[in-house]
């Protein structure tokens, strides 16, 4: 019987995803998985991508019955945290790390309480300079994202080692292909990334996953 992975975040997963078909995992990083590891696993995992364009941590709290619980995954991967800044800075909607690190709390015990067999990996969330990153009207914009969003992925990395999962740091990666091509060859507006940055995101995706 095949085991079940699901790919769970915001817009970086949810990449135009069929909403009807949830095999269809859209253009990014869920696809690249799906077709990586489903070529080299023939009919030993399904894939569903459940991501949601926009959505901060309170968000999928919100709907972890409906999208993660009732789905009953034998694993799930998790990347949030971008739009928890971007809502604050944009329109005072965010949610602050303290709040995001205690939800993201509330969120994994939950799902282990109800799935205790699931294998979960949680994902940095991670930001460049760009189109939707920064201000030439206010250059501060890009130095309180890049702080915000950096204190998610403290928070994110605590959560993890609070329940001993894998944590995917991407970060830093990312800060290192920028001395090869330019920040926007890797994030289109320094959040979303081109193919070539999800490319980076499949690959250290399954390295975390063969630790599972």
């Amino acid at each position: 019987m095949s085991k079940l992975i699901l790919f769970q975040g915001d817009s970086i997963t949810d990449c135009d995803r069929n909403r009807q078909l949830h095999i269809r995992q859209g253009y990014g990083y869920a696809t690249m998985v799906q077709g990586q590891l489903g070529y080299d696993c023939p009919g030993e995992y399904e894939f569903q991508n459940r991501g949601i364009s926009g959505n901060r941590i309170v968000d999928v709290y919100a709907r972890i019955k409906a999208d993660i619980i009732n789905l009953k995954p034998d694993y799930m991967s998790l990347l949030i945290g971008v739009n928890d800044v971007w809502h604050e800075l944009g329109g005072g909607n965010g949610v602050a790390p303290e709040k995001f690190e205690k939800i993201y709390c509330m969120l994994i015990e939950e799902i282990k309480e109800a799935l205790p067999e699931i294998k979960i990996m949680l994902l940095e969330p991670f930001v460049l300079p760009g189109g939707a990153t920064y201000s030439e009207e206010d250059p501060t914009v890009w130095e309180r994202f890049n702080t915000l969003v950096r204190a998610n992925a403290a928070a994110a990395k605590r959560v993890a080692e609070k329940y001993s999962l894998p944590f995917i740091e991407l970060q830093a990666g990312f800060d290192a292909l920028c001395e090869k091509a330019p920040a926007s060859y890797w994030l289109a507006d320094g959040v979303h990334p081109t193919a070539m940055g999800h490319c980076y995101i499949k690959d250290r995706w399954l390295e975390a996953f063969k630790t599972l």
